[in-house]
């Protein structure tokens, strides 16, 4: 087995410890107070839903969401809020561990690095989360091949930097257009880019749901970053492949265009549903209202 405790050898009791680990702020941010102490000179004023569901086919959910919103001035500065989907796979629920492992040490670890820039701060802290899962899977049989998708997106000031692997995806709609900003890491997207196939036939192939890239499955990962300016009334829509699989672009657009976040989760939802539902469905769309300066509170 694996030692992953300096010297001490990993027992499933300790992979145990580690899935059932409790999202603790103390520990999140320390370091921080070391710090010198920043300003932000903008702050976002935004809205945002998320919601998840089993689908109607699935047994178990393997999707989960995660968010957190600092109020630390230092570290809205320069982390800003963090916000991240993932799919996880593998039987016996080892998915949805994986997903649940990896969001908890993406955000641990993207929030308790204070020298990266926004982009390598959130690779290197998908890659400690894959370093976590991979080693579990490698301990616990029942656990191999366990592995999540991940999208991740820090709002940062006039920034917006999205982290990215697997075939969750990020669009971005403004000016009432909607754009994908991640690229599937998938064997039909690699396909399609090399002109092997076509987009029609794509949606076809046996191999639509097979990805080339994942957290978990592989001890050295490689995620893709995109950086885009943020402007006031964005849009953002993360999500997992259970509701692209039944709903259009367009649809999404147009719905998360006309209704409050919250309220267009649950009609994404239960439109995907509507439809077979054939996988989790998982999203969180954020709604960029307005860039304010930075107006610190009176004491």
């Amino acid at each position: 087995m694996s030692d992953l405790n300096g010297g001490k050898t990993a027992t499933a009791n300790d992979a145990t410890q580690v899935t059932t680990a409790r999202f603790n702020r103390s520990e999140l941010v320390r370091g921080w107070c070391e710090r010198e102490a920043e300003k932000p000179q903008w702050v976002l004023e935004l809205q945002f839903g998320a919601k998840t569901d089993l689908g109607r086919i699935r047994e178990n959910n393997e999707d989960k969401f995660e968010f957190y919103q600092p109020d630390d001035p230092t570290i809205l500065a320069t982390r800003g809020s963090l916000f991240a989907v993932a799919d996880g796979m593998g039987g016996h629920a080892a998915g949805q561990i994986a997903s649940e492992i990896a969001l908890k040490n993406v955000l641990s670890g993207y929030y308790d690095s204070i020298g990266d820039d926004i982009g390598p701060a959130l690779t290197n802290a998908m890659r400690l989360a894959n370093e976590t899962v991979y080693a579990i899977a490698q301990m616990i049989p029942e656990r191999a091949g366990m592995g999540t998708t991940m999208t991740a997106l820090a709002l940062v000031e006039n920034r917006a930097v999205v982290a990215h692997i697997g075939d969750s995806r990020a669009y971005l709609i403004r000016d009432g257009d909607m754009r994908q900003v991640t690229r599937d890491h998938s064997l039909i997207e690699e396909q399609i880019r090399q002109g092997v196939i076509t987009r029609d036939e794509a949606e076809i192939s046996p191999f639509r749901n097979v990805i080339t890239r994942c957290i978990g499955t592989m001890p050295v990962i490689e995620p893709e970053t995109f950086e885009e300016k943020v402007l006031a009334m964005d849009r953002w829509v993360l999500c997992t492949d259970g509701l692209t699989a039944h709903v259009e672009p367009e649809e999404i657009c147009q719905i998360a265009l006309h209704h409050a976040p919250s309220e267009a989760c649950r009609q994404l939802v239960e439109l995907a549903n509507a439809r077979g539902g054939r996988d989790n469905i998982t999203l969180i769309i954020v709604h960029i209202h307005t860039m304010q300066p930075y107006q610190p509170s009176a004491s």
